[in-house]
C-alpha cells in the first residue's frame, strides 16, 4: 500500500493537469499545495524510519 505521502503527490498532480486544462486556478493552486503536502510527508516518514533505524540497530 502505498503511503499518504505518495497519495497526497499523485492528487495533486492530477489537480494540477486539471486545473492546467480547464484554466482553474483554484485547482491548480490545491494542487500544488497537495504536492507539497505529500513531499512534506515523505521527507518526515523518512526522517522517523532512519531513527527508527538508528534505534534499532543500537540494540543489537
Amino acid at each position: 500500500m502505498a503511503d499518504d505521502g505518495s497519495i497526497d503527490t499523485a492528487r495533486g498532480r492530477v489537480k494540477t493537469a486539471a486545473g492546467e486544462l480547464t484554466g482553474d486556478q483554484s485547482l491548480k493552486n490545491e494542487g500544488r499545495v497537495d504536492r507539497a503536502s505529500g513531499s512534506l510527508k515523505d521527507k518526515i516518514g523518512d526522517a522517523a524510519d532512519k531513527v527508527r533505524d538508528a534505534l534499532h540497530h543500537d540494540k543489537h
